[in-house]
This record gives C-alpha cells, structure tokens and sequence, in this order.
C-alpha cells in the first residue's frame, strides 16, 4: 500500500477541488444547513454517500462505460436536470411558505431539529448526487488516470474510503458553519432573496445540465 501513497494523494487532493467547486452537492448542502445543523449534517451524509456510489461503481468500469453509452448517459444527464429544476421550483414556491424547500421546512414543524430532520435532507442530498452524470464521468476518468493498471484489491478499498472521508469531510464543514448562529442570523434577514437565487442557481443548472453535452 505505501507504494501506492501517492496516487492516493493526488486523488485525495482532486477529490477535495472537486467538492470545492460550488454545484449542486454545496447547493444541496448549504441550503439545508441554513434550516438547522441536522438538516446541513444529513444532506452532507447524503451526498457523501452518493460520491461512495459513484467511486464503487467506477471501480467496476460503471463511469466509464456510462460515459460512452451515449443514450444512458442522457437518460441520467435528463434525470439529474429535472430534479435539479423541480428543486429549484420547490425553493421558489416555498417563497410564499415560509422560505426554504417545503418538504424540509415540514419535517422542521413535525421534527423540530431532531432524527426527523436528518433523514429526509440525507435521502434529498443522496438523490442530488447520484442523479447527476457528471459525477459518473468524473470519477470513472479520475480512477482510469490516477490509479495504476492492475491496483491491488486494498488500494481500491482505499481509494473508496478517501472519496468518502473527503466528501464528507468537506460537506459537514460546509454544514456547520452555514448551520452557525451567524450565518442563519443573517439568513433569517434576507431568506427570500436568498432561496431565490438558490431557486434560480438549481434551475439554471439543471437546464445547463439538460442542453450541455
């Protein structure tokens, strides 16, 4: 294993660039954590869990193969934008409920910020990661050109196990301090601005999503 140490952490490092780079994982996880740091931690759980998937299934050729089955990978590239936009529209008519996504805010007034609250953010943030094709075309070409020809079972495993801390290191970061009392403070102020522009943010990637190639 430590002769593969630094392909590991060249891929530890892509990895994290890739979750840097705002789309809708940080979509995703921001605007839950504005609505409690239960909310915030599950969809981070979720879209971590969503890279996990995705890397398993590069593991077995899955990325690759999608990425030149051109129909598959429309169909997903289709699914992914439409949800993306039905979450965008959410968020926009929950302007006139209050603010936020209307599913999460019901499971804030049935909840509170407990156990209720992290499961339905964790299955929203693991839909939006794995409906979007672009994580398929990611980690197939990422695991194709870091990892060498023949890799041990181990460094695979491991390569697995770094996605994962990754994400979600990165994504629970992400939660708490969007989840802090400061940050919510002043989203409290400007709630309607802000789930607009996230509104129109998820739109408009989801149609840059469904007529990009």
């Amino acid at each position: 294993m430590v002769e593969f140490l630094p392909q590991l952490l060249t891929l530890a490092g892509v990895m994290l660039l890739a979750c840097i780079s705002p789309g809708p994982d940080f979509i995703a996880v921001t605007s839950h954590s504005l609505l409690g740091r239960r909310f915030g931690l599950g969809a981070a759980l979720g879209v971590s869990a969503a890279c996990a998937m995705w890397a398993v299934l590069a593991v077995f050729g899955f990325g690759v193969l999608l990425s030149k089955v051109a129909w598959a990978y429309d169909l997903l590239r289709l699914l992914g934008a439409a949800y993306l936009v039905y979450l965008g529209i959410r968020m926009f008519y929950g302007l006139r409920h209050g603010g936020g996504v209307p599913e999460v805010q019901q499971a804030k007034v049935e909840g509170g910020d407990g156990g209720s609250a992290f499961w339905p953010s964790a299955r929203r943030g693991l839909l939006v990661g794995m409906t979007n094709p672009k994580s398929a075309a990611f980690f197939g070409s990422l695991f194709v050109t870091v990892l060498p020809v023949n890799a041990p079972q181990g460094v695979y495993m491991a390569t697995v196990a770094i996605v994962a801390g990754v994400a979600f290191g990165w994504f629970s970061t992400l939660a708490v301090i969007f989840s802090s009392r400061s940050v919510r403070m002043v989203y409290a102020r400007l709630r309607r601005p802000f789930d607009a522009v996230m509104g129109a943010a998820l739109i408009g990637l989801g149609v840059k999503l469904a007529v990009g190639r």
